[in-house]
């Protein structure tokens, strides 16, 4: 499979990890409609290629991503008197805007792959939520988070008003939100957004040990509807719908080649080496989950 090559990204896959790294050193990877468009397209890439284990995400130079890129000035979030390839998205079908932000954390909800963030430097604005959809943070001790939308005259975007609270609880997602100040890597460790901090020169390898506890122990299709299960269930009306799911994978997973493989491995006392692929061998166990339309 050829490797993809992107405006704003770099893209790499090696040993079974993905490394996407938002590449606009220049301009602290501030977010742009390209980039939001090309992370949509890299995670249709790690999906659909059963190479890839586990996903990198990390930002080159000094920041992880500085927020939204602000060259439009003032009009910078005025859809209306934005340029037509400025604007993030199309529109819904009752005429509104769609938040470019929102397209990208809903396309990491839906991935098939665990999702890591290495957060190098500053993550503002989108360069902060668009991190809650994914599973890990790990955090440079020189990286610093702001969720500084009161303080541009917006609000929470990228639905993060659906993913802060389950991370840190409400009251201080609340705090965070309201002052818009900017938060040292360790204070959003101590409330648990952050998995762990690392020094500088630490922070990849650590992501990339992460990343390679998963792809070496792990069966990729259970792995997948893991991630399914936690986040969906995340947000569940009753225990009942995750006693559904479970039930139709326990049962659709119990006879396949990776659950022999994995008890067989155990006990011959060596490594597992599960054949299943995400790719062909994913069971439905969602027949009436909806996935949003992407634009």
């Amino acid at each position: 499979m050829a490797t993809p090559t992107f405006e704003t990204l770099l893209y790499a896959v090696e040993d079974g990890i993905a490394t996407v790294t938002l590449n606009r050193p220049d301009k602290l990877n501030a977010f742009t409609p390209r980039m939001m468009h090309e992370l949509i397209a890299v995670f249709d890439e790690t999906d659909a290629d059963d190479s890839v284990r586990a996903v990198i995400v990390t930002g080159a130079g000094r920041a992880f991503c500085a927020g939204a890129d602000l060259s439009a000035g003032a009009a910078t979030f005025d859809y209306d008197k934005l340029a037509v390839a400025d604007r993030m998205a199309a529109k819904t079908d009752e005429g509104i805007q769609r938040d470019g932000g929102g397209l990208v954390t809903l396309r990491i909800f839906e991935s098939l792959k665990p999702v890591i963030a290495a957060v190098n430097g500053a993550a503002v604005g989108i360069g902060a939520t668009m991190q809650l959809a994914m599973d890990f943070r790990l955090a440079s001790t020189e990286a610093r988070y702001g969720f500084v939308f009161s303080r541009r005259g917006i609000h929470l975007e990228a639905a993060s008003s659906w993913f802060l609270p389950r991370l840190v609880g409400i009251p201080t997602a609340l705090e965070w939100c309201y002052t818009g100040r900017l938060l040292p890597a360790q204070e959003a460790h101590e409330h648990g957004l952050v998995r762990s901090l690392h020094a500088p020169h630490d922070l990849l390898p650590a992501a990339r040990a992460l990343a390679r506890e998963i792809a070496d122990n792990s069966a990729p299709v259970s792995v997948a509807l893991t991630r399914q299960l936690i986040w969906r269930m995340a947000g569940a009306a009753h225990p009942m719908e995750a006693h559904r799911a479970d039930s139709r994978g326990i049962q659709s997973r119990g006879r396949s080649a990776d659950a022999r493989e994995g008890v067989s491995s155990f006990l011959e006392k060596r490594p597992a080496i599960f054949p299943d692929h995400v790719s062909t061998d994913l069971p439905d166990i969602w027949p009436h989950w909806q996935k949003p339309d992407f634009l």
